[in-house]
């Protein structure tokens, strides 16, 4: 098994498997439930660090990965940390539009704008 490479012996069908549709919707739903609790965005790379243990183990475990690779631990954190914070991002802009409409209106998938005195009126 060559262990130079980042997935030394698995195919790329396992890599998509494991890391793209496990593990990203684990930090995805993550992201969201950080969000959620009203946590800071520092608490989403704990837990993509955590998710990333988690598929090098699956990896390991399912399809003969090596457990302790870290080129491919760390790409795959940062992959789960990626989708972690955008998760954690549309959630908190969803919240704050959801909670305090009077204040902020929606600016994107990812935003919130504060809304001016002109348009205050208008609601």
């Amino acid at each position: 098994m060559d262990t130079d490479s980042l997935y030394a012996g698995e195919t790329i069908g396992h890599v998509i498997l494991v890391t793209g549709i496990l593990g990203g919707g684990a930090a995805w739903l993550s992201g969201r439930a950080v969000a959620n609790a009203w946590r800071p965005q520092w608490q989403v790379a704990i837990a993509a660090v955590l998710v990333g243990l988690a598929a090098r183990f699956i990896h390991f475990a399912l399809f003969e990965g090596t457990l302790l690779s870290l080129p491919s631990f760390c790409c795959d954190t940062l992959i789960f940390l990626i989708l972690g914070l955008l998760a954690w991002r549309a959630t908190r802009a969803a919240q704050m539009v959801r909670q305090y409409p009077w204040l902020y209106a929606r600016a994107g998938p990812l935003g919130w704008r504060e809304i001016g005195q002109e348009n205050a009126g208008r609601r």
